[in-house]
């Protein structure tokens, strides 16, 4: 069992027809959670139903909220989705939002300082508040997650970049990996190329990256890591990636070989694309058989 905190959004999202709990951070939580894990969250919710709903919604699924924090001049966060015809999303994500200002709390110096591995992604850095709080908590981490969630126009390749170089471990998608291996000043045309790229120019030896329904790709001390991918019919890719960092680490930080660990994270990420929303109750019997059926 490892002890994980994540740091960022919480909010709704908002598809056409009906509305549900997500945020990249807390995405990664949910799913690390129910590994049995134990995981914080840090963030802030408006003084509002949504806010309070969410924060019985993160009681509900076993995670501590003492590092939540509830503003009472901002809302609680939302984002609407939008979905084409494969099930592939965009987001309008709005701004302000409680979330962007999550302040320095003696709970959250030492929930980090206590914790196995510390989460963040990009998003968060929307905000010079929740920025500034994020860069301090980082100096206090062990062992430091990046999971890159580029949302036009909220980062900059200074940010990307000073978040990298602190990182222990960094998640990229195969467009985001181009896109920051290019602006970083790599010439390379293959994804392990530019992985490799990345890794020696950030001094970072833990580097995923995802590849959608063709799976994922990982270099772990040196070593690269394989899975193809699975077969499905895509409900919505919403919060599939962060299932897969969130089994991907659970089970890296419980000690499982990393090719062990990469299968059955794309085999949860395959199963969170399968349903509608992010973050869908799926089974330990239900992975293992779909794994090997």
């Amino acid at each position: 069992m490892a002890n994980i905190v994540c740091f960022g959004e919480v909010l709704w999202d908002i598809f056409p027809t009906y509305k549900k709990i997500g945020g990249a951070p807390l995405n990664v939580a949910l799913r690390s959670a129910s590994f049995n894990n134990d995981v914080t969250m840090i963030s802030a919710v408006g003084n509002d139903d949504l806010g309070n709903k969410l924060i019985d919604f993160l009681l509900e699924n076993n995670l501590n909220i003492s590092c939540i924090q509830v503003i009472d001049t901002f809302e609680t966060g939302e984002v609407k989705v939008i979905l084409n015809d494969k099930g592939s999303a965009s987001y309008e994500i709005k701004y302000p939002r409680a979330w962007d200002k999550i302040t320095l709390t003696k709970a959250s110096i030492t929930a980090v300082k206590m914790s196995d591995a510390f989460v963040f992604g990009s998003l968060i850095t929307r905000d010079e508040v929740s920025r500034d709080t994020l860069y301090r908590l980082i100096e206090l981490a062990k062992y430091k997650v990046f999971d890159l969630n580029l949302r036009p126009p909220y980062y900059s390749n200074e940010v990307l970049l000073y978040l990298m170089n602190k990182a222990d471990f960094i998640k990229f998608n195969d467009d985001e990996l181009y896109e920051v291996s290019k602006s970083m000043g790599s010439q390379y045309n293959s994804l392990e190329q530019n992985l490799n790229y990345i890794a020696d120019k950030t001094n970072t030896k833990h580097v995923c990256v995802t590849k959608g329904a063709h799976g994922a790709v990982l270099l772990y001390d040196g070593k690269l890591y394989y899975n193809s991918g699975y077969q499905i019919k895509v409900a919505n890719t919403v919060g599939a990636g962060d299932s897969f960092l969130g089994s991907l680490i659970s089970k890296l930080l419980n000690n499982i070989n990393p090719q062990e660990a990469i299968t059955f994270a794309c085999a949860v990420g395959a199963l969170v694309a399968q349903e509608d929303g992010a973050n869908p109750n799926i089974s330990s019997a239900k992975i293992d058989a779909f794994i090997n059926p």
